[in-house]
């Protein structure tokens, strides 16, 4: 029997699942970064400005070893039984590091400068960046740019890399790499490096047959960014490859043997994919959790609005893979819980052994769509797809002095699920048809409320998937292609990716009034996104100007 081991690297904790070569899930293992994510200041007390997240790599290593020991221990296993081991992570989440993969915050002279440390996925300074990165590129007419929706998001690799070089020219002078922290955990299991397509491809616009953008638009960035391709990996692998084995430190480290194959990264939401056993152009999987991301293979590729990329093998090989999201989802919910929940809703939930999201999704449940008569923004942590503008914020339509909280709550699940069919829609719309749908990820598996108004919203049947750590069964499966080779991984996914029996169906009383509301959420949409952007991003303005500089 062949087993192999998944590690997903999330936004909070690493959780590492064991699993045999037909897919039984034997253990699971999960540990929270000790830092956290790092958003008003450093470990050593720095500031950080608005819209930072960054973490501390040391986490990385330590969630690693532990969560491995552990689910291997669990499995009632040894080093030597585990044949692969793949990771994802979450994307874009990048550190400078010297050419020996040493990050550069832990370095004594780095450790209370906030640029030397990961910059999370859901950084957002990186934004003014991103707006040079997106004009420059729009006045060039770079080839690329249409198949990433016509505009890149402030997440991405080389605003973040920009940023460094505009506020920090000494770490940006020093690091001799600028590299996915999922890139940096192969690096250290192997002792290679080895970047994913799936990495480069989507998040530092590198592209089959052509590479990463040119020296003359880095230049036109700003003449000192010129060479930044190359503090970019340039050794590219496809999914599916064997980035390396387990280097004898890792090994002692983490209770493997050096036979132990190491799969090339993926990023955590596309690991979902093969999880649930799509192999196929025309299956899009929502990939929900604090964010959410929209992944969709096709045989064509065609720009679509909106899309975060388009990129030949990134999930699987001899596909395009289409990526668009949405900034804030589970977050929504978590910031209405930690900011807004009313003591007596507090203490009636913790009477009756309800957590909040419980006591709300009960309170409001026995309400019909439009009853509330609320429709709002999701636009808490910006917005993703099909805007690509991290300057716009949420907005609340309708309340008045009879709005309950449970109102609320229920209108942010309202939000994100138009803004679900609104990426939909963006692909439709573009002729890559969407014909079936998935979803997985915590809020997908342990939230029928919410599901139930996914279905009816997008007017579409969803399967969920059957697993509690999707990424993690997708990252075992890419181990266990790591480990043999000659086995076509369309093979294994179709053995090992499963979903569940859990669907949900649309509701046509529920779809006839959500057609109504959706149209108003695309109303403002327009207004708020596109016609009068600049009221969002004027308040932000004046948000970035009350607070203390970073310097």
């Amino acid at each position: 029997m062949k087993y192999a081991i998944g590690v997903d690297f999330g936004t909070l904790s690493a959780r590492a699942i064991v699993i045999d070569e037909h897919g039984n899930e034997l253990a699971e293992s999960v540990m929270e970064y000790p830092h956290g994510v790092m958003e008003t200041q450093l470990p050593g007390g720095a500031q950080l400005g608005v819209d930072w997240a960054l973490q501390h790599p040391g986490d990385y290593l330590l969630c690693l070893e532990h969560t491995v020991l552990d689910a291997t221990k669990q499995a009632g296993l040894q080093g030597e039984d585990i044949a692969g081991i793949g990771i994802d992570f979450t994307s874009c989440t990048v550190l400078p590091v010297l050419k020996d993969g040493t990050p550069l915050c832990m370095l004594p002279e780095y450790q209370n400068i906030p640029h030397a440390y990961p910059k999370l996925w859901k950084h957002h300074a990186a934004q003014y960046c991103a707006d040079r990165f997106n004009e420059v590129a729009s006045q060039r007419g770079e080839s690329w740019l249409p198949y990433y929706g016509g505009k890149i998001s402030s997440e991405w690799a080389i605003p973040k890399a920009l940023q460094i070089l505009s506020e920090a020219p000494e770490v940006y002078r020093a690091m001799d790499l600028f590299i996915e922290g999922g890139d940096w955990i192969v690096w250290q299991l192997c002792g290679s490096p080895a970047a994913s397509a799936c990495n480069a491809g989507y998040k530092a616009q590198w592209r089959y047959g052509e590479g990463y953008p040119s020296s003359e638009f880095f230049k036109a960035l700003d003449p000192y960014f010129e060479h930044f391709a190359d503090k970019l990996l340039t050794d590219i692998f496809p999914l599916g490859q064997r980035a390396g084995f387990v280097t004898e430190a890792m090994a002692r480290r983490c209770g493997l043997c050096t036979g132990t194959a190491v799969a090339v990264g993926i990023i955590d939401a596309h690991a979902s994919v093969p999880a649930c056993g799509i192999d196929g152009p025309g299956k899009m999987l929502i990939a929900m959790g604090t964010s959410s991301c929209h992944l969709l293979m096709s045989r064509e590729e065609k720009g679509v609005p909106g899309t975060c990329g388009i990129v030949r093998d990134g999930i699987l090989p001899g596909l395009y893979a289409y990526e668009a999201g949405q900034s804030c989802v589970g977050d929504h919910f978590s910031w209405f819980i930690d900011n807004c929940l009313p003591q007596s809703y507090a203490k009636e939930a913790g009477e009756r052994g309800l957590n909040p999201h419980q006591l709300l999704r009960e309170k409001t449940s026995a309400k019909q769509p439009g009853e509330s008569g609320l429709v709002a923004l999701d636009w808490w942590n910006g917005a993703r797809s099909t805007l690509m503008d991290f300057d716009l914020s949420g907005a609340m339509i309708g309340m008045n002095l009879s709005t309950k909280p449970e109102d609320i709550y229920r209108a942010l699940i309202e939000a994100t699920a138009y803004g679900t069919r609104n990426i939909i829609e963006a692909f439709t719309s573009a002729g890559v048809p969407v014909d079936e749908l998935y979803a997985g990820g915590g809020i997908a598996r342990k939230d029928p409320f919410a599901m139930q108004i996914y279905a009816d919203i997008c007017n579409r049947e969803i399967t969920i998937v059957d697993s509690n750590q999707s990424g993690a069964l997708g990252a075992a499966i890419l181990g266990l292609a790591a480990a043999g080779q000659q086995e076509d991984i369309y093979d294994i996914v179709r053995r090992v990716g499963r979903t569940g029996q859990t669907k949900y169906i649309p509701n046509p009383e529920h779809v006839a009034i959500y057609d109504q509301l959706f149209e108003q959420y695309m109303l403002l949409h327009d207004y708020f996104g596109k016609e009068h952007s600049q009221l969002m991003h004027l308040l932000k303005s004046l948000r970035h100007k009350s607070q203390p500089s970073l310097a």
